[in-house]
């Protein structure tokens, strides 16, 4: 007719929930912290790039051009990434204005 046993068991179940809880949003804090590392750079290089002016960005490219040729004689990454580079992030732009 009383139902302590129950009630006891359920409560000691429910313990050992909350416990798994607590422990599985620590690890997904910790593990969270190390995912957002990189994107928090990333985030701060496009804010930095943000404040340059355009006409300083237009600039930008030829004078890289320019140094790639003078420190990458061969290199074959670095003339497509700024060939690309500019279109790719404004594809970046659009999707995450699109959210």
């Amino acid at each position: 007719m009383y139902p302590d046993g129950d009630l006891n068991a359920l409560s000691a179940h429910k313990l050992a929930l909350q416990r798994r809880i607590f422990f599985r949003r620590e690890e997904c804090v910790e593990l969270s912290t190390r995912v957002a590392g990189p994107l928090k750079k990333a985030d701060h290089f496009v804010a930095q790039w943000r404040r340059i002016s355009p006409l300083a960005k237009v600039a930008a490219v030829p004078i890289a051009l320019l140094f790639k040729r003078k420190l990458f004689p061969r290199s074959k990454l670095l003339g497509p990434l700024l060939r690309w580079g500019p279109l790719a992030f404004k594809i970046l732009r659009g999707f995450k204005a699109a959210r």
